[in-house]
């Protein structure tokens, strides 16, 4: 064998081992709970722990594997609204200045999961409101979403999402932890305690002022009669016989200490 064959060897050996060394780290996620880690992600951040190991294992699984363990929608919804929460809080930590400009933070590829850099516009529009056009006030959804959004984003749409994402604004929603299999009762409680927070009801003139997310996701919620009849059943309104909506002003100021109360 000559030098240039033996160079031409070990070449081949390296990038044979570095491949199978590739592998091996694919295959360790094959068994991991994304649900467990989401809810682990904000259980570290709140106790003031380290995060990156976590944020190592979602930066390095895979379409295939993350899709697959992400079956439900209940499953898909409950880890997508934590990894969303986790993040604000991981990134506006760090640097509070990205606040200033909101337009660009949001749509900011920023967020490193299964191989791809995500925005929060892409998390909430793309796969938790089931690729809506971020204008479009749910109303029009994207043409064409690309194949990371179709395999991972939830099959309906469930308006009670705008309750319980967290965007780092005084006025968001409290940061709480998801799990599948009690979602259904979370989104209820996280709804009722939101809407009991953000609603005032003059029963004298009977007009009830709202927070502006009924306004600027109106698509998701209904027309205005509907609005009423999510009030009623949320027992904020007693009757939505002539009762006329108004829409109250959002704090947009940071706050990063807003945690559901224990």
């Amino acid at each position: 064998m000559n030098i240039k064959q033996f160079k031409h060897t070990i070449l081949f050996i390296s990038v044979f081992l570095v491949s199978l060394q590739g592998i091996g780290q694919t295959n360790s996620h094959n068994n991991t709970n994304f649900n467990k880690l989401s809810e682990q992600l904000l259980i570290k951040i709140k106790n003031g722990q380290e995060t990156q190991d976590l944020e190592s294992i979602l930066k390095n699984t895979t379409l295939e594997i993350l899709s697959t363990n992400l079956n439900t929608d209940s499953e898909k919804l409950a880890f997508w609204i934590n990894i969303y929460n986790a993040y604000i809080q991981i990134i506006l930590s760090k640097h509070p200045e990205l606040y200033e400009d909101r337009g660009s933070f949001f749509k900011k590829k920023q967020i490193a999961i299964a191989g791809k850099m995500l925005s929060f516009d892409k998390i909430e529009h793309g796969i938790i409101r089931k690729s809506q056009w971020k204008l479009g006030m749910g109303y029009i959804r994207k043409w064409f979403p690309n194949k990371f959004e179709r395999k991972l984003r939830v099959d309906e749409r469930d308006y009670r999402i705008h309750f319980v994402l967290n965007c780092g604004a005084k006025k968001c929603p409290p940061v709480a932890i998801y799990t599948p299999n009690k979602l259904e009762a979370q989104f209820d409680m996280s709804s009722r305690n939101y809407l009991i927070k953000t609603t005032t009801y003059d029963s004298e003139e009977k007009t009830v002022t709202i927070s502006p997310l009924f306004k600027w996701f109106r698509g998701d919620f209904g027309c205005k009669d509907d609005i009423k009849k999510i009030l009623k059943s949320y027992a904020i309104l007693n009757t939505t016989e002539k009762v006329s909506i108004e829409y109250g002003n959002y704090d947009w100021t940071l706050d990063l200490d807003n945690w559901v109360k224990q």
